[in-house]
């Protein structure tokens, strides 16, 4: 791999394209729990002082009225990303009257699902069907599962690069038709190689046994005590990305295609509109209030839980595939980073131009098509890095053969190397090369600079269940950002935000003129 990388950045460099790589857009979304000071979760509505999830921007909610979400726009240069989610988390910091965001990805101090509040955005349409489909999301999987937090890290290909890229490859279709399939090798390279985001950034080995209360699973036996409140795997990096977190059996008969943009629309599609028995014994609207938004495999696109997803920015009411169909991809979604537990907000520096680079191996390397039979061996090579990707010796299965874990890992940085020193250039010093360089390090001592070790490690070394650790953490980022508060321009300028996003969701309710159930008929009509 390391040649044909080598080989396609010299063709660019001879096109005098080379730079074009730098310029691809880099944004962030990070949830993380609102918890008390005792570090349970908080049973507050969403602070009206941060605004509506309904329609800020930058600040709403997920599954949880208390699992917080912040978003970024998009930058070319990622210092500028991080900056910009630093300065949500300090005004979000300085306006929810003492509680904390919880700084790891697994949740603590969890009492039953009801515990877990569903997020409410208002009295619109479009607020109510947001609810409802949380709600069936708690029918069908429970809460808890919906309460685990991550980082997604959004990724375009730079809008300039794409016609050299076509270029490049001889390809004389339509370059909307290129950059969907280019975009869609992206994602299946992703799903090939993303095991080692897990096992690089993982940082959730551990968790409250609260997790797994009143939940009837058979995998409660395939855990260690670490101690009477905490659970655990020895060599785990992700059990967020494991079999206890957003993997669902209820999805492993699902086969969606990522050959295709085409493919992928169409199986998307047929999950929405097709019933499923469990879920029309659940029930759709039960005296008189609605359970789910329908008895379908799926209630909409976002309930497909998948490492990357292919993304366009949707209208107003229109379906996500849809979009797709219409306008092509315009952006990458990874969705398997943990939250960095030790970063006030979820993530370094380092860490965003080490997926920066990531992402374009994910671009520059062959990707053939997938067979089903490849996408079993991704899926459980992710779930496999998950669960022990740190044991030692630790095998995944590449080409139908046993490949060392370490070894591949190392193979995949050294292909990474080219595309580093590109993205350093002439003006950014070594600082890719340097993010990249960390890892190698990382790579061979595992237990010394892996996040899911440290994170062990701590906990053994000051008796801490898992709940005192993530509260300890969690207090500390508090701390460090009300420290440094928001310049009075900028925390002036997000309050006006925050005041404008209330008014904006007034008058979404106000414009509504349909029946709740003529609004769902006519949004699943696009399909």
């Amino acid at each position: 791999m390391r040649k044909l990388i080598d080989s396609r950045l010299e063709q660019l460099a001879r096109a005098g394209q080379a730079h074009l790589l730098r310029k691809g857009l880099k944004g962030l979304e990070k949830e993380s729990l609102r918890i008390t000071a005792a570090g349970e979760i908080a049973r507050t509505p969403h602070p009206k002082a941060l605004g509506s999830a309904l329609t800020h921007p930058a600040i709403t909610t997920d599954y949880s009225e208390a699992l917080i979400e912040l978003i970024t726009p998009p930058f070319e240069d990622s210092a500028d990303t991080l900056a910009a989610m630093e300065d949500i988390h300090r005004f979000v910091h300085a306006n929810i009257d003492g509680e904390l965001l919880l700084a790891t990805s697994m949740p603590c101090r969890i009492e039953g699902d009801e515990s877990i509040p569903i997020a409410v955005y208002g009295s619109s349409n479009i607020g109510r069907m947001k609810h409802i489909y949380r709600r069936g999301l708690g029918y069908r999987y429970g809460r808890a599962m919906q309460a685990i937090a991550g980082v997604h890290f959004n990724y375009s290909v730079s809008e300039e690069l794409w016609p050299a890229l076509q270029t490049l490859a001889g390809d004389r279709r339509p370059l909307a038709e290129f950059i969907a399939d280019r975009y869609f090798g992206m994602v299946r390279n992703i799903q090939r190689f993303g095991w080692l985001i897990l096992y690089l950034f993982g940082s959730s080995p551990a968790m409250s046994k609260s997790f797994l209360t009143g939940r009837e699973t058979p995998l409660a036996s395939s855990f260690t005590e670490f101690d009477p409140a905490t659970w655990h795997r020895p060599y785990a990096t992700s059990l967020r990305m494991s079999d206890i977190g957003y993997r669902n059996d209820n999805q492993a008969s699902l086969d969606i295609s990522f050959n295709r943009l085409d493919d992928y629309v169409r199986d998307l599609s047929h999950a929405i509109s097709t019933p499923y028995a469990p879920y029309q014994a659940i029930g759709v609207e039960v005296e008189g209030e609605y359970r789910q938004l329908n008895a379908n495999i799926l209630q909409i696109e976002n309930e497909y839980y998948s490492t990357v997803r292919p993304k366009q920015v949707t209208r107003s009411g229109e379906m996500p595939t849809l979009a797709l169909k219409k306008r092509g991809v315009s952006y990458l979604e990874l969705r398997s980073v943990d939250l960095n537990c030790y970063h006030p907000a979820g993530i370094g520096l380092e860490q965003l131009r080490f997926l920066e680079t990531f992402m374009l191996l994910s671009l520059l390397a062959d990707s053939p098509p997938m067979s089903i039979e490849e996408k079993k061996a991704a899926a459980n090579n992710m779930l496999a890095t998950a669960c022990c990707g740190r044991t030692p010796g630790m095998a995944l299965i590449r080409s139908d053969a046993a490949a060392d874990l370490r070894a591949w890992a190392k193979e995949l940085c050294e292909s990474m190397a080219p595309i580093a020193a590109a993205l350093d250039g002439d003006s950014n010093g070594r600082a890719f090369s340097a993010a990249l360089e960390q890892q190698y390090v990382a790579i061979a001592d595992p237990e010394q600079h892996l996040p899911s070790a440290r994170m062990l490690q701590e906990m053994r070394g000051n008796r801490e269940s898992f709940a005192e650790f993530a509260q300890r953490l969690s207090l500390q980022h508090a701390e460090t950002l009300r420290s440094h508060p928001l310049e009075p321009v900028k925390a002036e300028a997000m309050r006006r935000m925050a005041e404008a996003s209330l008014t904006e969701q007034e008058a979404v309710e106000a414009s509504d003129s349909l029946a709740f159930a003529d609004y769902l008929e006519h949004y699943f009509a696009q399909t």
